[in-house]
């Protein structure tokens, strides 16, 4: 199964009250065929309902809570509630102008993610680089962009950094291709400011950053690179995001995702240890490779 993008409102509260809604009905011993009847709808919406894929209405909700047995006040207050931060748009779609819709559902993931797991081959990970370095890439991606358009992406991918240096922010564990340290985007000298800040993110206690050398030749992530996200709601399978050229994959299955944190679990292994991380950036500053600024 993949993660449809949204038009708008919270993918993460959707994803979660559609849980709690197939929760709810299952306790009861209830299809959803017998639920959709009772809110004159089909077996497929209360499908796409539970799988968060559709937006929701607070009469369908109040009659599903009832069908359920949730007369509670509180307990229904606390469910609606949900409803309307589903239909809520996050703070990131104010950049709706520049942010493609598949790309929408990942940033909402990624604001609700408790653990951020990611593999890079070409670039930095977009939580880990400078302005100066997000600002080469985006030149890169998109050469006749004005330059209004690419400050805008700039500015959203530093505020998607933001949850990072915060007390409940995300854990997150990059592993990175030693290619793209040595790859020059925007230059000597953008490139060792870029090496210099992952050197000082490195040590923060949210981040863990390894790198896998070029020493392993083939590795279990030879597919490219991927991103995993983990989520504190326990009810919430695990998300792999794979980007491609001009879209994305979402998926959520079981049997989707497991072979990507076998894979995950192999680059920790063989990459460098957090300490061998250091050393290599430290290197990698020392080189006449960014001897040039």
């Amino acid at each position: 199964m993949s993660i449809d993008p949204p038009g708008s409102g919270s993918t993460v509260r959707r994803i979660m009250l559609g849980a709690s809604l197939r929760r709810l009905r299952e306790e009861r011993d209830l299809t959803r065929e017998e639920a959709g009847f009772h809110i004159r709808a089909s077996e497929s919406k209360i499908s796409r309902m539970e799988l968060g894929r559709v937006g929701f209405k607070t009469r369908d909700v109040e009659d599903l809570l009832t069908l359920y047995g949730v007369l509670d006040d509180a307990d229904r207050r606390g469910l609606l509630e949900m409803v309307r931060e589903a239909n809520t748009p996050g703070w990131w779609h104010k950049f709706g102008e520049v942010l493609p819709n598949w790309f929408v559902t990942y940033v909402g993931l990624e604001e609700a993610a408790s653990v951020i797991r990611t593999y890079e081959v070409q670039f930095v990970p977009g939580l880990l680089q400078t302005a100066a370095y997000t600002r080469a890439v985006v030149q890169l991606g998109f050469p006749d962009a004005p330059e209004s358009t690419i400050e805008q992406r700039v500015h959203l991918r530093m505020q998607r950094q933001e949850r990072l240096k915060m007390k409940d922010g995300p854990r997150l564990w990059a592993v990175i291709d030693e290619a793209a340290l040595r790859r020059p985007i925007g230059g000597p000298k953008i490139m060792h400011e870029q090496i210099e800040h992952l050197l000082e993110v490195a040590r923060l206690p949210n981040i863990t950053l390894q790198v896998m050398p070029f020493r392993f030749g083939m590795h279990a992530a030879e597919g490219g690179a991927f991103t995993i996200l983990r989520f504190p709601e326990s009810d919430l399978s695990d998300v792999v995001y794979v980007e491609q050229l001009w879209g994305a994959l979402y998926l959520d299955k079981r049997e989707d995702i497991d072979p990507y944190l076998t894979a995950m679990e192999q680059l920790c292994v063989e990459s460098t240890t957090p300490g061998g991380t250091r050393d290599l950036l430290e290197d990698l500053l020392r080189e006449n490779l960014y001897a040039d600024i």
